[in-house]
């Protein structure tokens, strides 16, 4: 070949370029990024050989060496199997073998300390459960076990998922400040912090969940949402959640808050995770009648709705009543609508009746309150003799000094819930929860059937992550402030996709809810703006370590 003079150096510069981009191809081709790796990537390297569940474990491992206990000191991990690199050869043995469970084989996943589990302590949350032993798997454990998953951690969590034993519903500043339990925190595990920034918790109530998955500790975790438990945590950490069908996930065998509304749901960094998840943990549940619901509403494969293209043509209500809180919330949430709207969907601005955002406040109040005071009482009977046994016996110990309880202000708020639990034979509570909820379903119907709507969507947290200690005295609760206890009253589904930063580097997530059982579709929408945007970030305080990109 022969060049002229002139064009030598264009053609050495081209040649550079092309070799460039040619190894940047070959390294993306012969490498998974953990961060990023849905687990069909993590499949594809299990079936070529080149990676091994006993490598993956390792890798998490590290990561939680790393990170958890030292460095930033995100305390997420409350219990770490000691069992996982044992249980991890075992399975690489079976695939080995020719025995291949299903996707879920050797994935390392976490729990919330809320989910029993029979070969490890399940806590709630709180020092007056530490070391107790469940005498089975809740059902959704056993499913991913059967499944060939690895329970690698139990994590922290708000105590007694955040509202068992809280001041939710008062309105003087005195009582709001005793029991303004610290963001984040249990007796059991201590502060979690938000790995995105140490100053603010990763929320609740699902916070160990939600800071243990942003910080790429394992592949996805489990939380409990009653009030938007998933969904806090998910939006400030900036990971993908989903908050389920009432009765599309069974309950048994999770530490009860308030079973009206309680749902266990899964927390990941990819949608795919979301849905492959929900393909081994659905099911019906003879020991949880709730899940009689789903019967025949369950996809027989979830992931079969993530397609690009899924919001096109899509009606969707955008809820303006959520916004004009935080400026930078809004600008990545206005930002989103329009992503969404260029993904070929219609957005509609929609406003939900006074009625319905100032009723679902105190009626979640109540329920939540008179609920966990039985319900609690009902789980506590099946631990074992040295642990307490009622309700009234948690107030008592966690109010006597010779306890040494870890948070005077949980303490407060135990005692505050059992000054307003109402008997669950009592007319006001009945009416709060039987047409207080319904009365409330059937206006979201109406709203979304007005505006022949496919979904809803708005910002899951209307303002950044919050402090762990806020400045100035606590206030009582805006009926704007949160949307999410519209879905636990309603019963419909929510997911959570991450959309953006703010400048202070706080991500920001919009949530798509829909009607009952539309867990499919949603995933669509959320897989569609997922994909056109790629938002999801690494945490700056857990940052990449050497191994946590694998070469195949």
């Amino acid at each position: 070949m022969i060049v002229a003079p002139g064009h030598t150096g264009r053609l050495v510069k081209g040649l550079a370029v092309a070799v460039a981009l040619m190894m940047i191809h070959t390294a993306h081709a012969e490498t998974l990024n953990l961060h990023t790796a849905t687990i069909a990537d993590i499949n594809k390297a299990f079936d070529s050989g080149k990676l091994s569940s006993e490598k993956l474990v390792s890798v998490y491992l590290k990561r939680i060496e790393a990170y958890d206990k030292k460095g930033p000191v995100i305390n997420s991990v409350i219990y770490l199997n000691p069992e996982a690199m044992a249980l991890a050869k075992t399975l690489d043995a079976e695939r080995k073998a020719g025995k291949i469970r299903g996707p879920l084989h050797g994935i390392p996943v976490m729990l919330k300390d809320n989910f029993d589990t029979a070969d490890m302590p399940t806590t709630g949350g709180s020092q007056l459960l530490e070391g107790s032993m469940p005498p089975d798997d809740a059902f959704t454990v056993k499913k991913l076990r059967d499944a060939g998953a690895i329970i690698l951690a139990k994590v922290n969590l708000s105590e007694w998922a955040g509202g068992g034993g809280s001041v939710s519903g008062a309105t003087d500043v005195a009582t709001l400040k005793a029991g303004a339990v610290p963001n984040g925190s249990s007796t059991a595990g201590g502060q979690t912090l938000n790995p995105h920034d140490l100053e603010r918790g990763p929320a609740g109530s699902s916070g160990g969940t939600g800071a243990a998955i942003a910080a790429v500790f394992a592949q996805f975790g489990l939380g409990t949402d009653t009030g938007g438990s998933v969904r806090g945590p998910s939006s400030v950490n900036g990971i993908v959640g989903l908050k389920p069908t009432h009765g599309l996930l069974s309950r048994d065998g999770i530490v009860p808050l308030a079973l009206t509304f309680d749902t266990g749901g899964p927390m990941a960094r990819s949608v795919y995770d979301i849905a492959i998840s929900l393909n081994v943990m659905t099911g019906v549940d003879p020991s949880d009648a709730a899940t009689q619901k789903s019967q025949g509403k369950v996809a027989r494969d979830y992931t079969t709705f993530l397609k690009t293209g899924s919001l096109k043509g899509a009606r969707i209500g955008i809820a303006r009543d959520f916004t004009g809180k935080n400026a930078e919330v809004d600008r990545v949430f206005n930002e989103a609508v329009a992503t969404i709207a260029k993904l070929g969907a219609t957005p509609v601005d929609i406003r939900f009746p006074a009625y319905v955002l100032d009723g679902r406040m105190d009626i979640s109040s109540l329920v939540m309150a008179s609920e966990f005071k039985a319900q609690i009482t009902d789980y506590l009977q099946t631990t074992s003799a040295k642990y307490p046994k009622t309700f009234d016996d948690l107030v008592r110990l966690a109010n006597d000094p010779k306890t040494g309880y870890r948070s005077p202000e949980k303490a407060f708020a135990l005692k505050y819930t059992a000054s307003v639990a109402r008997d669950l034979n009592d007319p006001v509570y009945l009416a709060a929860k039987n047409e207080g909820s319904a009365m409330l379903t059937k206006a979201v119907e109406g709203v979304m059937s007005n505006d022949q709507l496919d979904a809803i969507v708005y910002p899951t947290n209307t303002t950044g992550a919050s402090l762990i200690k806020p400045k100035g005295d606590p206030a009582p609760r805006s009926p704007t402030d949160s949307p999410t206890n519209i879905a636990n009253q309603t019963g419909f589904p929510d997911l959570i996709i991450p959309a953006g930063m703010t400048s202070g580097g706080l991500p920001v997530t919009i949530s798509f809810f829909g009607p009952a059982f539309s867990e499919g579709k949603l995933l669509g929408y959320g897989y569609d703006f997922e994909q056109a945007t790629k938002a999801l970030r690494l945490p700056k305080h857990t940052p990449a370590l050497s191994g946590d990109v694998i070469n195949l």
